[in-house]
Formats: C-alpha cells, structure tokens, sequence
C-alpha cells in the first residue's frame, strides 16, 4: 500500500515561512520524482515544484526564489521550505508521485497567509 502523509502547513503572516514535510511508504522513495501541487480556493490544483531521483528541481515561476524543494532518501520523505510568503500562496498543499503508471496523492495540507 502506498501512502503519502503530508503535514506542516498552518496560519502565517505574510513575509513568513513555512516548511511542508510529505512522508511516504510503500515506493522505493530514492528512485521515485515527487512532486508539490496546490490548489487555491475556487482554482484547479497546479504544480509548484518536482525533485527528481537525482535531485534536479523545477519550480512554478511565481514561486522561484522563494520555494525549495528536497528530499531525504533515508527518511522517504521529501519537503517543501516556503519563505516570504504572500497572500497568493494561500491554498491547500499536496504531495504527489507516480508509482508504477498509479498517481498518488497526499491528503493535503492547508496553508494561509494573513497580511
């Protein structure tokens, strides 16, 4: 069974920072591309950042500078460090790879930016 739990998210004030973590089981993590979705209210979920196997890293645009991914081989966990924080980065935060042609997602994790 493949899980993805995914945590840190909470109420910060913009200029803030914010580290999201998504543990996973049942995938052979070192070999799997994860990636960081999220999805704004009344909006279609859309990619934020990917990290390959060999730690090369893609970023969305409005996020670059601000956002790192990583990941942690030994932990099968990957992460998400957000810094300067604005108000449109307010959404609810997933977790994703696929393994095995099967998408999986993490449950999510709400993120809210106040001014």
């Amino acid at each position: 069974q493949v899980y993805l739990v995914d945590s840190g998210g909470g109420l910060v004030q913009a200029g803030g920072s914010l580290r999201l973590s998504c543990r996973t089981s049942g995938i052979n993590f070192k070999i799997a591309r994860m990636g960081w979705y999220r999805q704004a209210p009344g909006k279609q979920r859309v990619l934020v950042a990917t990290i390959a196997n060999d730690g090369t890293t893609n970023y969305t645009d409005s996020v670059k500078g601000r956002f790192t991914i990583s990941r942690d081989n030994a932990r099968n966990t990957v992460y998400l460090q957000m810094n300067s924080l604005i108000l449109e980065d307010t959404a609810d935060y997933y977790c994703q790879t696929t393994w095995k042609s099967i998408t999986y997602w993490g449950r999510g994790t709400q993120v809210t930016v106040s001014s």
